[in-house]
């Protein structure tokens, strides 16, 4: 049970007191939530009914290709009537004669382990019964493909983008802002209302982690708990969202939806990327400064066709630009030595389709890619237009692996300082030629009055020829009489004061060459000047069999008949413009996808759910809104706002529902017991890299260095993969390595980029208490915090000598520190009784009145500290640390 007090916030306080439409709350007529399923009773027709689960299931064969499988096209009611070689498939208000029915029922078809479900077939069956209506004359003839109808166009997800009117609501008294109109309505249609509000504790616990994904410290908690200030909560928020801290917690939710990894992937060897961190780190400044989001989609789209070639001599904010770029760059690419390198190519292009279409369409345009989707209205010569948009950068055919992709920010004046220290470094290598040339030849001289004057000359031609220009006579010369050849390598032991001050002199020569300034790369997509690739369809999904040309376009649902191409090629820019094109048309502020991927998505990181519960998927395989209207107007909201992401945050977390208590209550549970409707406030675990990063903040061991590259992770004695203890710093600049996940981050439910991540999951296994209880990074940090304590609150040296008892009350201060460090806040009467009776037994133990022989126990101070680290893990591993409220 989480502890804390006391004094409510005060639900109207903030700027929204000020708003003008609470007064008029009560005019508005209420709008219905959700999409209702069609009533049994309900007339079927065709093209609402029907076609959407032959879609599904049969005309993939059955009327998507030019010649349809058997000659039977079932896109008309017309030609099913008609049917194919083995006759009619519909005979009208007679399903059981219908041969569509019988083949259906007899598992024949669709072919596959995939079949119809009983209530697919019980719907056909139904319709042909019923006629087989259609809800309008059908057309005499259909051009190849199965088209768009108006029924899929009129899928919520694709609907044009309207600010819908706020609802009315029986108790406007409980609408902070816009949002608890939503809420609120929906739930007062079941008898329900928000929850009581949650107290400062809480509220203080749950934006901190929100926001910045780190815990408030216990004195945080209790100067927010006693301000008296009605704004108290206001000014929290402001306060975390200034934060340097923020833009890495939201960082990280992009970098999961970008794919983010410190490696290529696609192979077995997984080789390393040196500087896609330097996106990671863009990504953090990005939303840290709130950057507009339109700009940074822009910019990541096409941030390099704002940044006029060559990429030489680069500023800052074109280095920004082209660094945005890495979010193209973020699939996984084996092409560099791949064993089939077309096939290669094309999957990097498909993967990365797949990261940008799911990050910002919310669709599975990927199922596309082979033939026109199932479910949903996205032709397979969609798949391909948008693959046309992204061609000129990423030709399969005039292809870049991903070293020759480095884009190098060596500038005109750093190539100068080079060429001149160079200069420098050879005039000093000179004078040390020309010193060891001489120290050789001394040494030599020397050396050759050893042996006979006859051979001296000998001698002296074959230890003064090259190596490789030497006769057998000489090699066999100087193998009978080796210490005549004399190498700078030997030097020191024939004139050692001379060897030493070549060594110094040959140093000064690295001193001087270590003066170059180092040549730095960015990992970024660019686009070839005046490259204009064709972009062909592919039968099956297959590059070996291209069929017709594609042009660039957006999906054909997302805007009117016809008018969703993208402009030709834009002579104005030295590359195509095509992705500059696509981005701004994504971002004009009425896509009906952009800004209702990004609300949902946004939604999902402060509730733990979207309103829609698949966020990379809008469509008819995802789940539908609960508050379509809702979701409406935060996409409205957040184009209208000005593309902030912060406003956004303001207007969620100042609402009545955010500010709730998290509490069940049995009315809400009958009705709604999956908190859909969300009448209180959900319970979050909490995301891998904060359990790891709250266990850093309690111990103390927590390094803020923001920036920077990765912290590197490598295989410990065991075989598990661990980030380098020496550099504790957050998780999101723990290195990414595809093929080696850090065990701890891994077990609560970090994922491992195979192409993106849209939405985690939050498991509870066993493996996650196995590395509470056993693992070597729980146990450290617990050790740590438990010294930390010690050291804050020390214990007087003389109270071992009465007992553990005495020894473990004497320790309470240390109990108190460990309570504020771990769950910010203090240890209640019972907790604290508790826990020094737990440190009293485990002193007992660890330091008994009877020793075994030869056992000798700790000294008084290295018990107290295990006793510690023992409780101290036992807080680190609670579902009040693991979990937020």
């Amino acid at each position: 049970m989480l502890h804390g007090t006391t004094r409510p916030c005060d639900r109207a306080s903030g700027w929204w007191r000020t708003v003008p439409w609470l007064v008029a709350l009560a005019a508005w007529t209420p709008r219905v939530d959700a999409t209702a399923a069609p009533d049994d009773a309900a007339p079927l027709r065709f093209e609402a009914d029907i076609r959407p689960i032959l879609r599904a299931h049969c005309l993939d064969c059955h009327g998507a290709e030019e010649k349809p499988e058997g000659g039977l096209d079932l896109r008309l009611v017309r030609s099913m009537a008609k049917g194919g070689d083995s006759g009619p498939a519909l005979v009208t208000g007679d399903a059981a004669a219908s041969l569509l029915v019988a083949r259906i029922r007899a598992g024949e078809m669709p072919p596959g382990s995939v079949k119809m479900t009983p209530a697919e077939l019980t719907t056909i069956e139904r319709w042909i019964t019923a006629g087989a209506p259609t809800a309008r004359p059908e057309p005499e003839t259909l051009p190849p493909g199965l088209g768009i109808t108006p029924e899929e166009r009129a899928w919520w997800a694709f609907q044009p983008l309207v600010r819908p009117p706020l609802p009315a609501v029986a108790h406007p008294e409980q609408v902070s802002t816009p949002v608890d109109a939503f809420l609120l309505a929906r739930l007062e249609r079941e008898g329900l209302a928000f929850g009581p509000p949650a107290d400062r504790a809480t509220l203080i616990r749950r934006a901190s982690f929100d926001l910045l994904g780190l815990p408030p410290t216990a004195a945080e908690v209790e100067a927010f708990v006693a301000d008296p200030d009605p704004h108290a909560y206001d000014a929290l928020l402001e306060r975390l969202l200034a934060s340097p801290h923020y833009g890495e917690r939201w960082g990280r939710h992009w970098l999961d939806a970008a794919g983010y990894a410190d490696s290529s992937g696609a192979t077995q060897d997984d080789p390393q990327r040196p500087y896609a961190w330097k996106y990671r780190d863009w990504v953090i400044r990005a939303l840290g400064a709130d950057m507009p989001l339109d700009r940074f989609l822009v910019e990541q789209l096409a941030g390099d066709e704002l940044v006029p070639p060559p990429h030489t001599n680069l500023d800052q904010a074109a280095i920004d630009r082209l660094t945005a770029t890495g979010f193209l760059r973020m699939a996984a690419d084996g092409t560099a030595g791949a064993a089939e390198p077309e096939a290669a190519r094309n999957r990097v292009v498909a993967d990365t389709l797949t990261i940008v279409s799911t990050t910002l369409l919310g669709l599975s345009v990927n199922c596309a890619q082979c033939h026109d989707h199932r479910y949903d209205p996205i032709p397979q010569s969609d798949y391909y237009a948008l693959r046309a948009i992204l061609a000129p950068a990423l030709d399969w055919q005039a292809w870049k692996t991903p070293p020759e992709r480095l884009v190098s920010l060596f500038t005109d004046a750093d190539r100068a300082r080079s060429a001149e220290i160079e200069a420098e470094a050879v005039a000093a290598q000179k004078l040390v030629d020309e010193k060891q040339a001489a120290a050789l030849a001394s040494a030599l001289a020397k050396e050759l009055e050893k042996h006979p004057e006859e051979l001296r000359d000998q001698l002296r031609a074959a230890a003064t020829t090259p190596a490789k220009d030497r006769t057998p006579e000489q090699v066999q010369l100087l193998k009978e009489r080796p210490s005549v050849d004399i190498t700078p390598g030997v030097l020191y032991q024939y004139d050692q004061p001379a060897a030493d001050e070549l060594k110094k002199l040959a140093e000064g020569v690295a001193a001087i060459r270590a003066k170059k300034p180092v040549e730095d790369y960015l990992h970024a997509l660019t686009e070839p000047a005046g490259h204009q690739p064709v972009t062909h369809l592919f039968h099956r999904g297959d590059h070996r069999q291209p069929k017709g040309e594609v042009a660039p376009a957006d999906l054909q649902v997302t805007g009117p008949e016809g008018q969703t191409a993208i402009a030709a090629d834009d002579s104005a820019l030295p590359t195509t413009g095509r992705r500059l094109a696509w981005a701004r048309r994504l971002i004009s502020g009425r896509h009906p996808l952009l800004g209702r991927v990004l609300a949902n998505r946004f939604w999902m990181h402060h509730f733990g759910r979207g309103i829609v519960a698949t966020p990379a998927d809008l469509g008819r395989l995802g789940e539908r809104p609960t508050h379509p209207e809702l979701l409406d107007w935060l996409a409205v909201e957040l184009a209208d706002g000005g593309w902030s992401l912060k406003h956004f945050h303001r207007v969620v977390m100042r609402s009545t529902a955010y500010r709730q208590s998290s509490a069940r209550r049995p009315e809400l549970d009958a009705v709604d017991a999956d908190n859909r409707l969300l009448g209180r406030m959900p319970v979050r675990r909490l995301e891998a890299e904060s359990v790891r990063d709250r266990m850093l903040a309690a111990s103390g061991m927590l390094d803020a260095t923001p920036f920077g590259p990765p912290v590197a992770v490598s295989a410990d004695d065991t075989g598990e993969f661990v980030a380098d203890t020496a550099k504790p710093r957050r998780s999101v600049y723990v290195e990414q390595r595809r093929s080696m996940p850090v065990a701890f981050l891994a077990a609560f439910d970090a994922p491992v980029m195979e192409t993106n991540c849209d939405r985690r999951a939050a498991s509870t296994v066993a493996g996650q208490a196995l590395v509470l209880m056993n693992g070597p990074f729980a146990l450290e940090q617990a050790r740590l915090l438990a010294e930390k304590a010690l050291a804050t609150a020390p214990v007087p040296a003389d109270t071992d000598s009465r007992g553990p008892g005495s020894a473990a009350a004497a320790m309470e201060p240390a109990v108190e520190e460990s309570w504020r460090r771990a769950l910010c806040r203090a240890p209640d009467a019972l907790e604290r009784r508790e826990a020094l009776a737990f440190l009293a037994d485990e002193l007992a133990i660890l330091r008994p009145a009877d020793p075994l022989p030869g056992r000798d126990p700790p000294t008084p101070a290295a018990a107290r500290a295990e006793a510690l680290a023992n409780l101290c893990q036992q807080l680190l591993s609670s579902n009040e640390f693991l979990y937020v409220d």
